[in-house]
């Protein structure tokens, strides 16, 4: 987060979410719905701060509790820099920076004021309009202003022949074609003083189609008022809101092609195809192929390969891992120089130690596999300890699991477990034991033994043919 510049420490952003959102056809308030791995709010919020404001105060109403609920979670550790306001009723724009202004710090000097459904503004955005009022002190009020091909649906900004910014009209209120031709639009970015703001927004009067109270009308109020209103012109990519499911997934297509640019500029090779959330971080010389999910708090190392079609969340890779083709991983940890897959699946606990090997349809949970253990093929590995350098053969399960309770299987130092072994947890194999093909375990093997346990072989000759015969006359009965 960047150093709070002085011009903006007593600044505070008022950020309105408290809307429905009734496009989205959704119980979960609008503001709350997932972008690259973050809810909607969480965007304007950073901004907010990263732009250096003082402090953020969210206007919630529909969903509060949930709403509330997040930025506690997502920001409760800023010392109460972001904070919430309510509006009891859905009024309109206006009376929601009422209900804003209500919680603004008595040491705030401006407002700065945006929606909670525009994730792609960024720091730079809505600081260039709260810096605007350094520069033109006759202005109470700023605003950002952008130029679009097609205005339809947004409010114009219209100004006199002049050049001077007379008001803001809703497209419903819109008048004349000449008004409807106009290109510039009000994208909902405003600075303003305090004192400013208090005045204008107790004078607000619902004299509209929608009857409800416009924050816009503070543009008209200053105008009225013999006051300049100043526009800063901004960049219209970015000041795109969040309507429905539709431009949801528009904007996040938008916010995944930014995330992959940063990382490709840091020095990570991203594939075409590849999906990044907000906040994964990636060592340079790492190489992210297609089809790859990275989700959460990923920690991807330096010069880590994660190959076509991978999954990660929440997983910490370490320098130099291998991750290869179709291998999935949640809440887990992989030391450097490990090997994961193809096609193995680490669940959560998962702890895979410096040069380990998870092979093909390797299945592990809540497990440890210390320095150079190997498990290449075909295993189940749940609730266990695995030592340095033990070998765990194709097919081996931890039977960890009685029905009731989880169990534990430690496996020590340069064990070797053979193929189609079954360890009844709780069991302990010693360093250096060797456990025999085909073996259930059901009691602890001490250190460089040999465990053993399978039914004596009986072979009978010829006894193949008459098997055959009869459960052939057995099916042949089952016919008729």
């Amino acid at each position: 987060m960047s150093t709070t510049p002085a011009s903006l420490a007593t600044t505070t952003a008022l950020i309105l979410a408290a809307g429905q959102g009734t496009r989205m056809k959704s119980a979960v308030p609008k503001v709350l719905h997932p972008m690259c791995g973050r809810p909607l709010l969480h965007y304007p919020v950073r901004a907010a701060l990263e732009a250096g404001c003082g402090e953020v105060v969210v206007v919630v109403g529909h969903g509060r509790e949930l709403v509330a609920g997040y930025l506690a979670k997502a920001f409760g550790d800023l010392g109460g820099r972001v904070k919430t306001a309510v509006q009891e009723q859905q009024r309109g724009t206006g009376d929601a920076a009422r209900a804003g202004l209500s919680a603004v710090a008595a040491t705030a000097e401006r407002v700065l004021i945006f929606y909670g459904d525009v994730p792609l503004l960024e720091a730079s955005d809505v600081a260039a309009v709260a810096r605007r009022l350094d520069l033109d002190r006759d202005a109470p009020v700023a605003m950002a202003t952008c130029v679009v091909p097609d205005p339809f649906g947004y409010g114009r900004v219209l100004r006199d022949a002049a050049g001077n910014i007379l008001e803001i009209r809703e497209h419903k209120d819109l008048k004349t074609d000449a008004e409807r031709a106009v290109a510039e639009m009000n994208p909902g970015v405003y600075a303003a003083s305090v004192a400013f703001l208090r005045d204008a927004l107790e004078k607000l009067t619902p004299n509209n189609a929608q009857g409800e109270y416009y924050l816009t009308d503070i543009v008209s109020f200053a105008v009225k008022q013999g006051k300049k209103v100043a526009g800063v012109l901004s960049r219209a990519n970015v000041m795109e809101g969040v309507n429905d499911r539709h431009q949801l997934a528009t904007l996040e297509d938008e916010m995944a092609a930014r995330i992959v640019e940063r990382l490709r500029k840091s020095g990570v090779t991203v594939r075409t195809g590849a999906r990044i959330e907000d906040g994964v971080e990636i060592g340079p010389e790492s190489v992210i192929e297609t089809g790859v999910v990275l989700r959460g708090a990923t920690r991807i190392g330096k010069a880590v390969v994660v190959d076509v079609g991978c999954v990660l969340t929440n997983v910490k890779v370490g320098d130099g891992v291998f991750l290869k083709p179709y291998s999935i991983a949640t809440d887990s940890t992989i030391e450097q120089k490990a090997q994961i897959g193809p096609f193995s699946h680490l669940r959560p606990e998962s702890h895979i130690g410096e040069d380990a090997h998870v092979g093909n349809f390797v299945e592990t949970k809540k497990t440890r596999m210390d320095k150079g253990a190997k498990a290449n093929h075909l295993a189940y590995l749940g609730d266990g300890i695995i030592g340095a350098g033990a070998n765990v053969g194709a097919g081996t399960i931890f039977c960890n699991y009685d029905g009731f309770q989880k169990h534990t299987t430690t496996i020590g130092a340069g064990a070797f477990i053979g193929s189609d072994s079954q360890l009844v947890a709780p069991v302990t194999i010693g360093d250096g034991a060797y456990v025999a093909t085909g073996t259930t375990v059901t009691r602890d093997v001490p250190p460089n033994a040999l465990a053993i346990a399978r039914v004596k072989q009986e072979n009978k000759d010829d006894y193949a043919i008459k098997l055959k015969a009869r459960m052939k006359a057995a099916k042949d009965a089952a016919k008729k």
